[in-house]
């Protein structure tokens, strides 16, 4: 239950994000580097500043002004809850958020959807299968469902897509499943989260000094990139973090497609638009795919066969 529950919030933070990304990019509110720049610093800010919240409940707990766990009553001073992460896992999220938000410059949003998590899935699903994952035939069957589903929601706004930004997204697809999977196996979600979003937010600043002469912010644009950094990716990156370590790759992968239907939910109560057949059906195509792939069990791996080649 607490799988499912934090995998939902993600789930839901994500679509919140795309639908921010659209406000702010749609409607050339703010540059593609500078939203992506924004994006990651505000985003390490908020989970920097949270963490510090943490680590000063605990030293008051430790300090006896609060009710302290049985395991710090006799333990030493408290010690401060540092940010963690790593590069490479800064590198995938750099390699996720900036190619994205320039990739969205030329390409419809039914496009780059199509092209995202095609990328992600093949990316988690490719992994996984090397990892020794072995999905049951209904989470095969599931998958195949939710990519229908997908293909019926965004048809209407596929055309042929520009070779740049298509190659920048398949990038950022990419990137996404690789830091999906490099948090499946990760404990201390938030302090990780911060450490990968402090890492990465320079390096967004470098690409923005490259593009000093496409710099465009409004302030609702900047407001619009403080919301999805703060809230919907440095928040929703982290409740998905510990949501991983429940979730096989290839459920993990499978469980994203729910993200397009969630942020089309989203534009009919945030931004006018309309409930047409075709989301109808490819919700419930998408879905129910989900539904029918988490169903699913997987085969367990012979002893001794742990994937690696």
């Amino acid at each position: 239950m607490r799988t499912v529950l934090l995998t939902l919030s993600a789930l839901v933070a994500f679509a919140a994000n795309s639908v921010l990304c659209r406000l702010a990019l749609g409607g050339r509110a703010i540059d593609a580097a500078s939203f992506a720049t924004i994006r990651l610093a505000s985003g390490a800010l908020a989970l920097l500043s949270l963490l510090a919240l943490v680590s000063r409940g605990r030293g008051d707990r430790r300090d006896g002004r609060g009710p302290a766990p049985d395991d710090e009553r006799t333990a030493g001073p408290a010690r401060r809850v540092r940010p963690a992460g790593s590069w490479r896992s800064a590198a995938a999220l750099f390699l996720y958020a900036v190619p994205f938000a320039f990739a969205y410059l030329s390409l419809s949003a039914g496009t780059g959807a199509l092209i995202l998590f095609g990328a992600v899935q093949a990316t988690m699903i490719a992994v996984g299968l090397r990892g020794g994952e072995r999905p049951h035939r209904l989470e095969w069957w599931g998958l195949i469902i939710a990519i229908a589903g997908l293909i019926v929601l965004v048809l209407p706004g596929l055309r042929a897509p520009a070779p740049a930004g298509s190659l920048l997204m398949a990038v950022a697809g990419m990137a996404w499943g690789v830091y999906s999977l490099r948090g499946r196996g990760a404990g201390r979600p938030l302090a990780i989260t911060a450490g990968n979003f402090a890492r990465a937010a320079p390096l967004a600043l470098a690409v923005s000094l490259l593009c000093l002469r496409a710099l465009h912010v409004s302030p609702r644009g900047a407001l619009l990139a403080v919301l999805s950094g703060a809230v919907t990716s440095g928040l929703g990156y982290a409740i998905w973090y510990a949501a991983l370590p429940g979730l096989t790759a290839t459920r993990a992968a499978t469980v994203q497609l729910a993200v397009p239907v969630l942020a089309a939910l989203g534009g009919v109560a945030f931004l006018g638009e309309h409930v047409t057949l075709r989301l109808v059906v490819s919700a419930t195509f998408i879905l129910g795919g989900v539904a029918a792939a988490l169903r699913g069990r997987l085969r367990p791996v012979p002893p001794g066969n742990d994937g690696a080649s």
